[in-house]
């Protein structure tokens, strides 16, 4: 099927615009397949980054250095801070031109099914749009997925039909071992607090003490490593050289006393391997009847997943780590029982810090038109905040400059990936969205309107290929409140229906309808999967306009800043009361008890000043946001 011609010329060299598609469309693989992939050097050379900054993967993928952000961040300081004296000697307005990154746009989406709605494939088309046919520059930063739903039912996260990343494969499954690196250091993690458990349970005081102290076999003497320093402070001991230390700081210093009962560390596979969610450890004779119950979680669900996508360099990404905290001390220790125990007191930090520093590189690759993608980290948004990096956000931003645009995928649905997008990344990240992209489809919409649950693996329910107007009108409710919660924070919304085959002009039409009604600015429907990046400008055309809108906004320079849910030194029960009540609009929350100490434990602790509430579930069904539900 011809394409049209792109109106505007490309802006980036790499950028082509796909003269026609086929019907019926292919399977993903085989459009993949049949995508003629550029060197990964070139798609770089074309948005800014010079090869030295550049570790490659074979031809088709690289790590870019965080010196490409470093570098232009400072250039672009020093000319708005030139430009700004050239304004006030000349009156001119030369600052503003200099100063500011690019747009960041938010993908986030309604309440899907099971099959999801093409959030990561609208994201690619979006970006094909922009970067293909409309002539601007754009860049797209999204998570790597986790081979667990890749070998599961869901499948691949690559986007789909002619809005894809490619290579595919390589995108789907071990990229460049950013998931196994993060298996490893918290697996690691989980090692070292095992063995820890053991030594004490054998050893004296003393002698815990002689092996993290050792005699120097040239003078005799013991020093403490640099990381124990920490330790020390963190004790109040304020002495620098063992032999200095009395018998009970000896004993504060060497014994942890971690019970065994508070640790909620476990280790990690890439997979969905149900056998090992719950296990029994330490059933070799040599363990000496040690035993304890834990079990493995998927890797994207380790906190250091989480702590990689919101590190802003290799010394923020080593203190996050550090303070990682497995457990607590046993009622009885020397310093009270209670009190958290961390990956610095068990003297890891610095280890897990080194097998990351790698992983820590978002990798650079290309969507099927040849725009540049950014992929880096995978959190789950119903485990963590589901977002990719904000290193690859702001590496982006800057290579993208002042007038270009950065397509971030937040995961899940908006109440729960788009408002940890707002109120978790861009908070850490000091990252300003100036539009969000609601993707919605007429399939998702009917489901929430009445017609029989969607299971993956079965055909889909005879009403989904009906035209039932009515239906997509009542499940409209969902787009709606969606709409009115990003709208909350500030930026505009713009909504991205997806098209897909068996929807009718009127129910699509109907869609549009719920949408501007809501308070979206825009709503447009796109049929890129079938069309790639053509079948998306008039959505990309949105999207700017958008954007231009809410620059206006900011005066010119930037968007207006967030309207975040929660303050930041509100308590741990006030931010979940504000999510409950101003997201999922419950009346009321009430605690179990043990919900209730565990809150009152972290805010003792010093937690309550987090951003993120990452160990709170939310519930996602359509009928959450029931008038009548209340949060328990």
């Amino acid at each position: 099927m011809p394409l049209p011609a792109p109106s505007v010329a490309p802006s980036m060299v790499t950028a082509r615009p796909l003269q026609y598609t086929m019907l019926p469309v292919p399977s993903d693989l085989a459009i993949a397949q049949a995508t003629e992939v550029q060197p990964i050097a070139d798609i770089a050379a074309a948005i800014g980054i010079n090869e030295e900054d550049l570790d490659l993967y074979g031809r088709d993928k690289a790590k870019v250095h965080l010196a490409v952000r470093d570098r232009l961040a400072a250039a672009a300081t020093a000319a708005h801070a030139d430009a700004a004296d050239a304004d006030a000697a000349g009156g001119g307005s030369a600052a503003t031109a200099a100063a500011g990154t690019g747009r960041l746009v938010v993908i986030s989406g309604i309440n899907p099914t099971p099959l999801g709605e093409g959030k990561s494939c609208t994201t690619v088309g979006l970006s094909q749009a922009l970067g293909a046919h409309l002539g601007a520059r754009v860049m797209t930063t999204m998570r790597q997925p986790s081979q667990g739903p890749v070998w599961g039912v869901k499948g691949g996260a690559a986007g789909g039909g002619y809005s894809q990343i490619v290579p595919m494969e390589a995108y789907n499954l071990h990229l460049t071992g950013d998931l196994h690196a993060i298996s490893a250091a918290n697996n690691l993690l989980a090692a070292a607090i095992d063995t820890r458990l053991f030594h004490e349970s054998t050893q004296t005081d003393e002698a815990l003490f002689r092996r993290l102290c050792p005699t120097s076999a040239k003078d005799g003497s013991r020093r403490f490593a640099p990381i124990m320093f920490k330790r020390l402070a963190k004790l109040g001991i304020e002495k620098d050289n063992p032999a200095d230390l009395t018998p009970d700081e000896a004993a504060r210093f060497a014994r942890l006393d971690l019970d065994p009962a508070s640790i909620t560390w476990q280790r990690v596979v890439d997979l969905n391997d149900r056998s090992l969610r719950r296990i029994t450890i330490g059933q070799g004779p040599a363990e000496k009847g040690l035993t304890r119950e834990t079990g493995f979680d998927i890797t994207v669900a380790s906190e250091i997943m989480a702590i990689m996508a919101l590190a802003t360099s290799l010394s923020d990404l080593r203190a996050r780590l550090g303070a990682i905290v497995v457990g607590t001390t046993r009622e009885g220790a020397r310093g009270g029982g209670g009190q958290p125990i961390t990956a610095d007191d068990l003297g890891v930090g610095g280890a897990l810090a080194v097998l990351l520093k790698d992983a820590l590189l978002p990798t650079l690759m290309q969507t099927v038109e040849g725009t540049p993608v950014l992929i880096h980290t995978g959190p789950f948004a119903n485990l963590a905040h589901g977002q990719s990096s904000v290193v690859a956000d702001q590496l982006a931003l800057q290579l993208v400059g002042p007038d270009g645009y950065v397509l971030t995928e937040a995961g899940f649905g908006a109440d729960i990936g788009g408002e940890k997008a707002m109120n978790i990344k861009c908070r850490a990240g000091g990252l300003t969205p100036a539009a969000v992209v609601l993707v919605a489809t007429v399939r998702a919409l009917k489901a929430h309107g009445g017609a029989p649950a969607v299971k993956a693996g079965t055909p889909l329910p005879a009403e989904y290929a009906k035209v039932d107007v009515d239906m997509v009108r009542r499940g409209a409710a969902n787009l709606a409140r969606h709409v009115e919660n990003m709208r909350a924070f500030g930026p505009p919304v713009v909504v991205a229906i997806n098209k897909f085959a068996t929807d009718a002009d009127e129910e699509l039409a109907a869609v549009r309808e719920a949408a501007l009604a809501a308070g979206a600015v825009d709503a447009v429907v796109a049929n890129h999967w079938a069309q790639g990046g053509a079948g998306a400008v008039a959505l990309g055309r949105a999207v700017m306009s958008a954007c231009d809108d809410a620059v206006k906004a900011g005066g010119g320079l930037a968007p207006p800043p967030l309207k975040f849910t929660y303050a930041l030194d509100a308590t741990l029960v006030e931010k979940i009361e504000a999510i409950a009540t101003r997201v999922y609009r419950a009346a009321r929350v009430e605690f179990a008890p043990a919900a209730a100490a565990r809150l009152d434990e972290f805010q003792r602790l010093g937690y309550g000043g987090l951003a993120g509430l990452q160990g709170v579930g939310w519930g996602r069904a359509q009928h959450c946001w029931d008038g009548n539900s209340w949060g328990r």
